[in-house]
């Protein structure tokens, strides 16, 4: 029963954190029709934004993760408005090389500047004990990063269904062209959702340090899984990527506790078995 509630956890954990950080990602990508392998390192630059905030800087966890957004941001709307327009609408692999570019980049600075070596980010006091159950222990930071998990699932549910922006979003979507000549400023729809989904892989890549460490090749090491979650959920599916991040969250962390030794070779045989199955996603992608 503790090992069963143990992978749950665990498995509900991950998922969580892949959902955050991949979701920016499926949504651009259903919008922008950008295959944009950059994604992860703006996850790492969130990570050691807070890493530095909390650890040198000795600033709280809290303040570290506005500093992580906001920072990863700041960098991140030059880098849409000067590369990321020149290749909305370009062939793919146009698309794969700049952004595979941007990575390495990204990678190289941040080897120059803070070393080879992993990085953490101090959790709180308030996160770093457990949750009594009574017949077991749940980590509060397990419970921290499942909670906003769902929230940001909710919060981005809300945003694209129930809000003006959502609407223009939607439209833009279904016909750019015909959107933008009633008046409504595609360009800055572009924006504002890359900005959002830089903000949120920022988030992720702080809530998430603990499951997946920050290091140089960070961008590199998980740049496969984040589109593997967009492929198997379906490119602008919210639902389509919470679906996927729990599926394989429980895939990989279950075949972890059970068959360490086969490594990631259950998350890659459901990969491989779901886009046989669903080539369009899960849930589709957005039209």
């Amino acid at each position: 029963m503790q090992t069963v509630l143990s992978i749950a956890v665990d498995a509900l954990a991950y998922g969580m954190v892949l959902f955050v950080i991949s979701i920016g990602l499926s949504v651009t990508m259903g919008l922008m029709r950008v295959v944009n392998l950059a994604h992860g390192a703006f996850a790492m630059i969130g990570g050691y934004f807070a890493s530095y905030a909390v650890r040198d800087l000795g600033l709280g966890y809290a303040a570290g993760i506005l500093i992580a957004i906001v920072g990863t941001v700041i960098i991140a709307i030059p880098v849409e408005r000067f590369l990321y327009r020149r290749i909305y609408g370009a062939p793919q692999l146009t698309q794969v090389l700049m952004t595979i570019g941007i990575t390495f980049c990204v990678i190289g600075i941040t080897n120059f500047t803070f070393g080879p070596t992993l990085k953490t980010v101090p959790l709180p006091a308030m996160l770093q004990g457990s949750v009594d159950l009574g017949f077991r222990s749940i980590a509060t930071h397990r419970i921290f990063v499942i909670i906003c998990g769902f929230a940001v699932a909710a919060g981005l549910w809300f945003l694209i269904e129930r809000t003006n922006f959502g609407i223009k979003l939607r439209a833009t979507i279904d016909n750019a062209a015909m959107t933008a000549a009633l008046g409504v400023r595609t360009e800055l729809v572009y924006a504002v959702s890359f900005a959002v989904a830089i903000a949120l892989a920022a988030f992720g890549g702080v809530i998430g340090a603990e499951l997946l460490p920050l290091e140089p090749y960070y961008a590199l090491r998980y740049m496969v899984t984040f589109l593997v979650v967009v492929s198997v959920g379906g490119a602008g599916s919210i639902p389509g990527a919470l679906i996927a991040c729990l599926l394989l969250g429980a895939i990989d962390t279950t075949g972890r506790y059970l068959a360490p030794e086969y490594g990631e070779f259950f998350f890659y045989l459901a990969v491989i078995l779901i886009v046989t199955l669903f080539p369009r996603g899960l849930v589709g992608r957005m039209k």
